[in-house]
């Protein structure tokens, strides 16, 4: 693949994109041992090789990530007002991003990704990539709420959802739940809730695909994903 040279080291993560240039400029980038001065010079990444002050940077075209996504951050890449996923992140790639949104109040499994194709393949509805969430829900969940999932909940758009399958863990005035789902609509598992009379108190996705959460993970940590786990999803 081509690129700029200094798209080369900001995907990297060598530095912002402005040092990245005066460092160039400088005389302090080497492609293949020889100093190049131009920001703009093509490098092909799979035959230069390129170095910052002799300290040589491979290039990395993919990465994939997991992160137990806390409550109170946004599943963006910046927000003028929002705590971002990426904030959590230390010197994170500027061309990643989150494979799919959690509420700003869910927490758990965030897939981030510089991958287009991946993201569409594990967020697709007609890729059939099964979510699964826990939750903790006010009000008794009955056998009935089961039945109305399975057939798709009517929740205000042209739509009913498809269908999802419901698991009660227990029930009572506060009930625990795992319900699987396809899609990824806007606050989806709260508005299913809320259109057979009960409200989500607490959210959390614990698994995607076959591709389940990593407990080691304290909330806002975060790991790549392995060879076999990126498998597991594709």
């Amino acid at each position: 693949m081509k690129i700029r040279l200094d798209k080369y080291l900001a995907d990297m993560s060598a530095a912002t994109r402005g040092d990245i240039k005066k460092q160039i400029v400088k005389g302090m980038v080497e492609v293949d041992k020889k100093v190049v001065k131009r920001p703009d010079t093509k490098i092909d990444t799979d035959i230069n090789r390129v170095s910052v002050s002799g300290n040589e940077v491979h290039y990395v075209p993919y990465v994939y990530y997991m992160m137990n996504k806390p409550a109170g951050v946004v599943s963006a890449t910046q927000d003028k007002k929002e705590k971002t996923v990426l904030s959590l992140m230390e010197n994170p790639r500027k061309d990643l991003f989150p494979a799919g949104r959690l509420d700003k109040d869910t927490e758990g499994l965030l897939l981030l990704t510089n991958d287009g194709q991946f993201a569409h393949k594990i967020l697709s509805p007609k890729k059939h990539v099964d979510k699964i969430y826990f939750a903790r829900i006010q009000g008794r969940v009955t056998q009935a709420d089961i039945e109305s999932f399975a057939e798709g909940i009517d929740i205000g758009e042209k739509k009913r959802t498809l269908p999802g399958k419901l698991k009660i863990l227990s029930s009572g005035e506060v009930s625990e739940i795992e319900l699987t789902i396809q899609e990824g609509k806007f606050h989806q598992v709260k508005r299913m809730f809320h259109a057979v009379g009960k409200q989500v108190l607490y959210l959390k996705r614990i698994q995607m695909g076959n591709l389940v959460l990593d407990q080691t993970l304290k909330p806002g940590e975060y790991r790549e994903l392995t060879e076999e786990e990126k498998e597991q999803l594709c």
